[in-house]
């Protein structure tokens, strides 16, 4: 698994999942709120399912 995720689209898919995922658990939003795992994930590992789909990614450019 190549990473296609950058460093900011990280930061913020794991800002966004665990937000969402504290409203599920104070219940403000209810299970829809457990949606946040995904993008808490995504994350955490770097990759992006969907990314990865359609050819997108947010990696800088290594040059040698």
């Amino acid at each position: 698994m190549k990473s296609n995720v950058g460093t900011i689209d990280r930061i913020l898919r794991i800002a966004i999942g665990l937000a969402l995922i504290g409203l599920a658990v104070s219940g403000s939003i209810g299970v829809w709120g457990w949606l946040g795992l995904m993008p808490l994930a995504a994350g955490l590992v770097g990759w992006c399912p969907p990314y990865a789909r359609f050819g997108w990614n947010t990696c800088p450019v290594k040059k040698n």
